[in-house]
């Protein structure tokens, strides 16, 4: 499954973010693996696109970033998988 992570970083504090993942990189457990990201341009909000096989595979990485950021995490699909399936009215 794919999940858009929407981060937004405590206090606006990009920084601590960026020296963390310098030092320690992504932290994804097994079984997550990490597709694109984008910043807003503000540097206030990160989005990435993550893959894993069930939500759940994603709290082992929030958790270890959990201090620094606040996690919106949505299922998503591409588009033309969505659109397939839907019926014609």
């Amino acid at each position: 499954m794919l999940f858009m992570v929407i981060e937004k970083f405590k206090k606006g504090n990009a920084a601590a973010v960026g020296e963390r993942f310098s030092a320690r990189g992504r932290l994804l457990p097994d079984g997550v693996s990490y597709q694109a990201s984008w910043m807003d341009l503000s540097g206030a909000r990160c989005f990435q696109l993550m893959e894993a096989a069930k939500r759940e595979s994603l709290h082992d990485w929030t958790a270890q970033w959990a201090d620094l950021v606040d996690f919106e995490i949505v299922a998503v699909e591409p588009s033309v998988e969505f659109w397939a399936k839907k019926q014609p009215i």
